[in-house]
C-alpha cells in the first residue's frame, strides 16, 4: 500500500513541480501560453488524485510513518482552492489599481489599452497559479517522505 502513496506523491510532485516552472518562466517572460494552463491543470488533478488514493489507503488500513502523510496528501487540494480563489479576484484587483468599475469601464478604453488590462490580469493569474503549483510541489515530497 505504500507504494500506491508514493507513486502518487511522486506524480503529484513531478507534475506540478514541471507546471510550476514553466508557468513561472511563462509569468516572468510576460507571455501566458495556454500550455502552462494545461500543465497546471494536470498537476491539479493529480493533486485530487492523490487526495482520493489516500482516502483509500486510509479505508484499507494504511498506517504511514508519521500521520503528517495525511496532511501532505490532503493539503495540495485545499491549497489549490485557495489559489483558485486569489485566481478570480486578480481581476477585480488590477480593476481597482486602475479606478475601473467593471469588465464594462475596460470596454470603453482604447483597444491597446484593453489588451494591456488583460495581459495584466492574466499574468496575474497565472503567477498566483505558478506559484501554489510549487506549494503543491514542495507538499507532495513531503508527503512522499512521510509514507
Amino acid at each position: 500500500m505504500t507504494d500506491v502513496a508514493h507513486l502518487f506523491a511522486l506524480l503529484v510532485a513531478i507534475s506540478n513541480g514541471i507546471a510550476g516552472v514553466v508557468s513561472a518562466f511563462f509569468w516572468w517572460k510576460v507571455d501566458p501560453r495556454r500550455s502552462a494552463w494545461l500543465l497546471i491543470r494536470a498537476g491539479q488533478v493529480a493533486a485530487v488524485g492523490q487526495a482520493i488514493a489516500a482516502g483509500v489507503l486510509a479505508a484499507k488500513g494504511l498506517e504511514p510513518e508519521d500521520d503528517l502523510y495525511w496532511l501532505y496528501a490532503l493539503l495540495p487540494v485545499a491549497v489549490g482552492f485557495v489559489a483558485e480563489q486569489l485566481r478570480l479576484a486578480s481581476a477585480q484587483m488590477v480593476l481597482d489599481a486602475r479606478d475601473l468599475e467593471d469588465a464594462r469601464a475596460v470596454g470603453r478604453l482604447p483597444g491597446a489599452d484593453q489588451q494591456s488590462i488583460v495581459l495584466q490580469i492574466v499574468r496575474r493569474e497565472l503567477g498566483v497559479m505558478a506559484a501554489a503549483a510549487l506549494v503543491i510541489t514542495f507538499l507532495a515530497l513531503r508527503a512522499l517522505g512521510t509514507v
